[in-house]
């Protein structure tokens, strides 16, 4: 193995070392790399030098990437290709976003704690994101280890959650946060997408929670109900144990694992300081319900 692992817990997150992502790996050394995502489901590749065609070329070999969900949405000019995210505090001039800007707003939605894509059929297997520029202080990304939160749940509760399945929409997180300026062409393009509230990570054998504040009720309970069994969740997932903070370093690629974890960006003084960073996202190769066996027909039929 030509790249070191440097654990930063025992089971969670690590660093890797000894690694130029803009040089092509070897099969057997892209196997490894593969071996420490799944043990630690957050990799943290420090002092990259990334163009975006390299970016994308590293991605792409963990699957096929997502189009960004604002590339379909009405009056936004993307300052970056279709296939990042933009996940910075910058507008098209590169300038930070005025205080009254929808799209900032908009992403502040960012700052609950979220799976990536989960408000699509097809969710998310992972997320690349690259720090171009950080701010001084603050803008730390935190990411659960729903693995872990998973074994930490009681037997009753694990028995309980067996085969429930929860609809999840961007528009909740949306909510949340009181936005609200969503197009009747954006709803219809943005439907709600069901995912199973536990799930096996396929490529470890192990059992996880699969959460997100983008989760809005679980189908066969009372709205009330459901709501408050994912909010408890969410809670239990984001205990101190089962949390790593990541503090950002310019040229910094964090990947983490969007079938396990989730996470969420702290908030910093974005009306001063430019954040400039950008998320490309590996699709999984099935909707959740479909992979955990679940016919999601009858699910839909015992409401």
């Amino acid at each position: 193995m030509s790249f070191s692992v440097h654990p930063i817990t025992p089971t969670f997150a690590a660093e890797i070392g000894d690694l130029d992502l803009r040089v092509a790996m070897s099969d057997a050394e892209f196997e490894a790399l593969e071996d420490a995502f799944n043990t630690y489901s957050v990799l943290v590749f420090p002092d990259q030098a990334l163009s975006d065609a390299a970016q994308l070329a590293f991605s792409a070999r963990f699957g096929p990437l997502e189009t960004t969900i604002q590339k379909f949405r009405k009056g936004v000019k993307l300052r970056l290709g279709p296939e990042f995210a933009d996940v910075s505090n910058l507008g098209a001039d590169n300038e930070p976003l005025p205080a009254d800007s929808e799209r900032r707003h908009f992403n502040s939605g960012n700052r609950l704690w979220h799976t990536d894509s989960s408000f699509r059929p097809v969710p998310a297997k992972c997320s690349l994101l690259y720090a171009r520029s950080i701010p001084p202080t603050g803008g730390q990304t935190e990411f659960a280890d729903l693995r872990a939160a998973y074994d930490g749940l009681s037997a009753d509760m694990r028995a309980r959650l067996e085969g429930l399945v929860a609809e999840h929409s961007i528009r909740e997180s949306r909510r949340k946060i009181g936005y609200d300026q969503f197009t009747e062409d954006e709803i219809k393009g943005l439907p709600a997408a069901p995912q199973t509230v536990v799930r096996t990570h396929g490529d470890s054998g192990r059992r996880t929670l699969y959460l997100a504040s983008h989760a809005e009720r679980i189908f066969g309970m009372d709205d009330a109900a459901g709501k408050a069994l994912l909010a408890e969740l969410i809670e239990h997932a984001t205990q101190r144990q089962f949390v790593y903070s990541h503090r950002w370093r310019v040229n910094d690629l964090v990947m983490w694992d969007d079938r396990c974890t989730m996470h969420r960006g702290l908030a910093f003084d974005d009306l001063r300081y430019k954040r400039n960073m950008q998320r490309t996202t590996v699709r999984d190769f099935a909707p959740t319900c479909e992979q955990e066996g679940i016919a999601l027909k009858d699910i839909i039929a015992a409401e």
